[in-house]
């Protein structure tokens, strides 16, 4: 929960707005102000306060204990025009909520955290346990001193700058061992420990058997990222009060699936009991892995407990992102989150060198020219499959035209995909237009480099008796002239000369163009690679300059839906 609290009625009235913003996830504090900070700081996750920095923090600092446990707070000035990340940065989140406030309220988010202003991965923001000097391993990567990785276990990690040797180190492990001196130790959740028990089982005797076979095999607790047992055994109350004291999540699987699954171990008993020959063992191996520790029993006479532990490679990820039409402002807040996140960036020369800016010191940039976008997609790809988090870049929407068809060919369920929606060359086209795309419309690229020429006019002529409106991509370069006229002709066939069409060159850059002709007035010769050409259906108009597609089929009356 987000408290929020104000002393005057600017203030308020900003704490309003976020307040409808976030229902669900804020609670406003009121009454004397030292009481309602106090009893927000001991109820809240978050706060934020419409106040002075100053009072912000003589109100506070009585309450600061500790920054991983403290709430993080924000200071919004009364005007509105800036969010402070004033305390807990990273451990509270305040600066991922400044720039959440700031977007809400239309204020400058300002933080002052020494590696998120520089733009690095602070190294207790990565989402795993961490250990160890923290505060001097940062430091040396703000100061571009080398930091050597050292990688035990592969892990989707953000981009560090950091190099194979060096005096300071970050090591990720899933060992048990002590931070050296200048080390910073990330625990991976790369363990999965698999748990059988009988009936009334205690949780002491199931949870210590797993604390006693992750230590006695060189294991952290730290890096085991779930339970994992039969469907018959889910409410088990000692294994389930296990993953309670462990602090992960319990998770079952059907006792035919486990059947399935050859162990080393397997016996006679589980399979009379829950219908298969290994519980432990096979729930622990069912998604794959290393079995770094065979069943084995608890001490307890009889034993009522069993569990063995496998290490599970980390899974790649691949973000397809999509880039807009190429102005920063439809650069979706999604697309720049995962520019971020990505160790890897692959994409064309010319895209990367647009968002180049917004990638964090230590991404590994994989470019190429145009032509090659199959092989970019098999080099996305194969990093991720490595264990990389990789972003593949493409231009308007990854999924229209782009890059997202081709990766997916290649990627298959080894590794963790993820689509970041953009904004279309046809949508930023229409919006330049007017409304041209207010009814039903296709997208048909004229380039036959892909499809045989007769596919594309078997569309074109479709879309032309269907009386729908088109949005050519590709229309004429200097190699293929002669596919727009002929597109154009087919639709002249059961189009008006006067139907209009919409010209947009660059749509959203600094160098856009945009021109309304009609389909007898258009020259082909005036259009290239760079140029979205949008042909209205019957009912299009022009109207005060702008292209327009009523929603509704007029000319058959009233639609039933009415307006919207």
């Amino acid at each position: 929960m987000i408290g929020l609290i104000s002393a005057t009625a600017a203030g308020a009235a900003a704490r309003d707005r976020l307040a409808a913003a976030w229902p669900d996830r804020t609670r406003v504090y009121g009454g004397p102000l030292a009481d309602a900070v106090r009893t927000a700081f001991a109820e809240c996750e978050q706060l934020v306060c419409f106040l002075a920095t100053g009072a912000v923090v003589r109100l506070v600092a009585p309450l600061l204990d500790d920054k991983r446990t403290d709430p993080g707070v924000v200071c919004v000035d009364e005007g509105g025009r800036f969010a402070v990340s004033l305390v807990g940065g990273h451990g509270g989140g305040a600066n991922e909520l400044a720039r959440a406030v700031g977007e809400v309220l239309g204020a400058e988010p300002v933080v002052t955290t020494a590696t998120d202003a520089v733009g690095l991965a602070g190294l207790d923001t990565l989402g795993l346990p961490v250990e160890g000097d923290v505060a001097g391993v940062s430091r040396a990567l703000l100061d571009g001193e080398p930091v050597a990785l050292r990688a035990e276990v592969s892990w989707p990690l953000p981009p560090l700058p950091v190099a194979e040797t060096g005096a300071y180190a970050v090591r990720v492990t899933d060992r048990l061992v002590e931070p050296a001196e200048r080390e910073v130790v990330l625990r991976p959740p790369s363990l999965v420990v698999g748990v059988g028990a009988s009936k009334g089982a205690p949780a002491d005797e199931v949870h210590g058997l797993v604390e006693q076979a992750l230590r006695e095999a060189g294991l952290s607790a730290a890096s085991v990222a779930e339970l994992a047992t039969v469907d018959a055994k889910a409410q088990e109350p000692g294994i389930v009060g296990a993953a309670e004291r462990l602090g992960v999540p319990l998770v079952t699987y059907a006792a035919d699936e486990l059947a399935g699954i050859e162990v080393p171990n397997p016996s006679d008993a589980p399979l009379a009991a829950v219908g298969t020959p290994s519980v432990a063992e096979a729930a622990a191996l069912v998604r794959g892995g290393e079995l770094l520790v065979p069943k084995r029993k608890s001490a307890a006479t009889p034993a009522m407990a069993t569990c063995a532990v496998v290490r599970r490679p980390g899974r790649g990820r691949l973000a397809v992102v999509g880039l807009g039409p190429g102005a920063r402002d439809l650069v979706t807040p999604r697309a720049q989150a995962e520019l971020r996140r990505a160790s890897v960036l692959v994409g064309l020369d010319q895209y990367v060198d647009q968002i180049r800016d917004l990638l964090r010191p230590g991404t590994r940039v994989l470019e190429s020219g145009l032509g090659a976008e199959e092989e970019r997609a098999r080099t996305a790809v194969e990093e991720a499959r490595r264990g990389h988090a990789v972003a593949l870049i493409g231009s308007g929407d990854a999924g229209v035209y782009a890059m997202a068809s081709p990766a997916l060919a290649e990627a298959s369920d080894d590794i963790d995909v993820v689509g970041v929606p953009g904004v279309t060359a046809a949508l930023a086209a229409g919006a330049v237009l007017g409304a041209p795309l207010g009814h039903d419309h296709v997208s048909i690229s004229l380039s036959d480099l892909h499809t045989p020429w007769e596919v594309i006019e078997r569309r074109v002529r479709a879309a032309a008796e269907a009386d729908i409106v088109v949005t050519f991509y590709n229309p004429r370069s200097r190699g293929r002239d002669w596919q727009l006229p002929k597109a154009l002709a087919i639709l002249a066939e059961h189009r008006a000369p006067a139907t209009p069409v919409g010209v947009v060159r660059n749509a959203s850059r600094a160098d856009e163009s945009s021109r309304l002709t009609t389909l007898a007035a258009l020259d082909p010769a005036t259009v290239d690679m760079m140029t979205v050409v949008t042909v209205g259906n019957t009912a299009t108009r022009e109207i005060a300059g702008r292209m327009v597609t009523p929603r509704g089929y007029r000319w058959q009356g009233t639609s039933a839906e009415g307006p919207r």
